[in-house]
């Protein structure tokens, strides 16, 4: 009778973690953009501590009570829209070919809102790994492996419209 007891007790235990996991990922997702959209893109040290933050850390590691998730399951992406006839697509910019800096990106959409240097959006999603279009879901692991329950976690995306992207206030810009 107890064995079933404490079945029941830790697959309650487990169910009510999974839930507060799926939805913590969703605020981590919304703080993660929130800091990225007014973050230099460009400063790797500043991007890291952007992942940190939004899983309420200060330095690497596990996401609390989430032990799967960490900081380097935060994947950024930085988008540009692209116009064709009426159609408007957002489009991941490759890392590669970001602009060099918040200062060149605000040039760039001076020039043109719409051109592939032009960052407009900011997405954030959870992935095990990532590329521009996949994203591998992070597996659930169960804290008590008297109750076998795997599934890979929601990837809780969030895109964002990107704002000052670390630019400080008044700063000018080489801008033609």
């Amino acid at each position: 009778m107890s064995i079933v007891f404490f079945l029941l007790f830790f697959g309650m235990v487990e169910m009510s973690r999974a839930m507060y996991v799926i939805n913590t990922l969703q605020e981590v997702t919304r703080r993660a953009a929130a800091l990225a959209t007014n973050t230099d893109f460009s400063n790797a040290a500043a991007m890291q501590a952007v992942r940190q933050r939004a899983i309420f850390r200060d330095s690497p590691g596990f996401l609390l009570f989430a032990q799967p998730v960490t900081d380097t399951h935060i994947i950024i992406d930085y988008m540009w829209i692209q116009r064709s006839g009426g159609v408007m697509t957002m489009v991941a910019i490759p890392s590669g070919s970001l602009p060099a800096s918040p200062a060149a990106n605000f040039a760039n959409c001076l020039g043109d809102p719409y051109s592939e240097g032009c960052i407009r959006l900011v997405r954030v999603r959870v992935c095990q790994t990532a590329s521009a279009d996949d994203c591998d879901p992070v597996s659930y692991r169960s804290l008590v492996s008297m109750v076998p329950f795997s599934f890979g976690l929601p990837v809780s995306m969030t895109i964002a419209t990107a704002e000052t992207l670390g630019m400080p206030a008044g700063v000018p810009c080489a801008c033609p």
